[in-house]
């Protein structure tokens, strides 16, 4: 065999700095999203504010208005997009309870959020996952064993035991429950060791990935060496070219070890801004981005203009930094395109939640909204995670309005957020001195047309922190 020069045309998609940075963004609220723009404005200088253009980007829900104005194109900036507050919405005329006095922030205390969790992010994504009742309790139990960094530390011998007697189960029924808890987002999560971690986020990306089966392989039989061989040493180990090498390493090096670490890093009782507001004008709902109180980002002119006549190393440190602004406008852009497209199809999905309350809201799983904008349903996720959106009825978590389903037994299903607020107003309404049993709560949800077992209606009660029925009962 003789060597030769071969060339190809094809097309591939690589994890590069571009994509993970607007993988980074997407997953980041209002707050971390304003430092990290900040800090980029101070290290680029073909980086600036402009106080000039508070164009808002929107999006409107309602006859004849299914259109989003949102621009990803990468030549536009970012002052093309709303990242300002929506002061001028009037939250009177929608007929809820936003704010006072004709502020629009609303009630401070509304916009307090609990720190999130991992193990809250993926019980949540667990919970709207089709599983069943076993499997389910199952995968919180996995949940629960996962450590902070994102792996499951503990042997799945161990976690058999905890469930027993309430659960008897074997070590290849959780082992098969763990493959889906491993497919929720953060991607890597739930894995025994780095190993594994790494392979589970190779095995998402496509494989015509440059490096994907040599990384594959590096990291499956030679996980404790990559580090020593280098990309000559990884090429001699694995027989492959130090090209082949080399493209293994930086996609290896692309990947989290760490991927629980992305999830609850808010501290408690923070503050939160909302990422994008909902309101209702002339009975036709609206999604606006609310942003920063900073002024929009775009890219110093004058700096661009110097590059025309600069030469040598000066000319190509500004193009390096003009390319990264340009990454970072079209990144941010593509944020709020996303976002927006998110936001739209939830107040389509939910109208009647914005309107009546929990009780009127639907079931609705991440996997039903990636669907109907075409993105992938881990997209949806890092665009939910940790984000709040100002509505009439105050600031709550985007993930409010997602919702597990139970069969109703006549053709339809009502959400579990639905069933919870139910018990909520029955128990309210109760005679204190005879409180509602959890049977008698479950005739009750029977005669409204939601059949509900009396252990469901047991742990949706303990969930709201409703006491059991002999520890309500008060003398009148």
């Amino acid at each position: 065999m003789k060597p030769r020069l071969q060339t190809s045309l094809g097309q591939h998609l690589v994890l590069t700095p571009q994509l993970r940075q607007a993988l980074h963004l997407l997953q980041l609220p209002i707050p971390e999203l304003e430092a990290e723009i900040t800090a980029a404005v101070e290290s680029n200088p073909l980086l600036e504010w402009d106080e000039s253009s508070p164009l808002s980007a929107s999006a409107e829900d309602g006859p004849g208005s299914d259109e989003q104005r949102a621009d990803s194109d990468a030549e536009r900036t970012a002052d093309d997009h709303d990242w300002d507050d929506q002061r001028d919405v009037a939250w009177a005329e929608s007929g809820g309870g936003g704010g006072r006095d004709g502020d629009p922030d609303g009630d401070a205390s509304e916009r307090i959020a609990q720190s999130e969790t991992l193990r809250g992010h993926l019980s949540w994504q667990l919970n709207l996952s089709h599983l069943s009742p076993r499997e389910l309790a199952i995968g919180e139990a996995l949940v629960d064993a996962i450590d902070d960094d994102g792996y499951l530390r503990e042997p799945l011998s161990a976690i058999a035991e905890a469930m027993a007697p309430e659960l008897r189960c074997d070590e290849a029924e959780i082992n098969a429950v763990l493959q889906r808890v491993q497919r929720l987002d953060p991607t890597g999560v739930g894995a025994r060791d780095l190993g594994e971690c790494l392979l589970l986020q190779l095995e998402v990306l496509p494989t015509d990935t440059p490096g994907h089966a040599v990384a594959k392989h590096a990291v499956a039989t030679l996980i404790e060496r990559i580090a020593k061989l280098g990309a000559p040493g990884l090429a001699d180990a694995l027989h492959c070219s130090e090209d082949e090498a080399n493209a293994a390493l930086q996609l290896i090096r692309s990947l989290d070890p760490r991927p629980g670490s992305s999830i609850g890093g808010m501290p408690h009782d923070t503050y939160v801004v909302p990422d994008c507001s909902i309101s209702r004008h002339n009975g036709i709902w609206k999604v606006s981005l609310a942003g920063g109180r900073h002024a929009s980002l775009t890219i110093h002119r004058g700096y661009e203009q110097m590059l025309q006549h600069t030469v040598g190393a000066d000319a190509g440190y500004l193009r390096g930094r003009l390319q990264e602004a340009r990454w970072l406008l079209k990144n941010l852009a593509a944020r709020g395109e996303t976002l927006l497209k998110v936001v739209h199809c939830l107040v389509r999905e939910q109208s009647g939640f914005l309107e009546f309350g929990a009780q009127a809201l639907r079931p609705l799983t991440l996997r039903e909204v990636a669907a109907q904008i075409g993105m992938h349903e881990s997209t949806v996720s890092r665009a939910v995670a940790r984000k709040h959106v100002h509505t009439p009825r105050g600031t709550i978590p985007l993930r409010a309005f997602f919702a597990s389903g139970i069969d109703t037994g006549g053709g339809g299903e009502a959400s579990s957020i639905a069933i919870q607020d139910m018990i909520r107003r029955l128990v309210d309404a109760e005679d204190p001195r005879k409180p509602l049993s959890d049977a008698r709560l479950a005739e009750r949800l029977k005669d409204s047309g939601v059949p509900v077992a009396r252990r469901t209606v047991a742990k949706y009660r303990e969930a709201l922190n409703i006491p059991s029925s002999h520890e309500r009962v008060r003398i009148a």
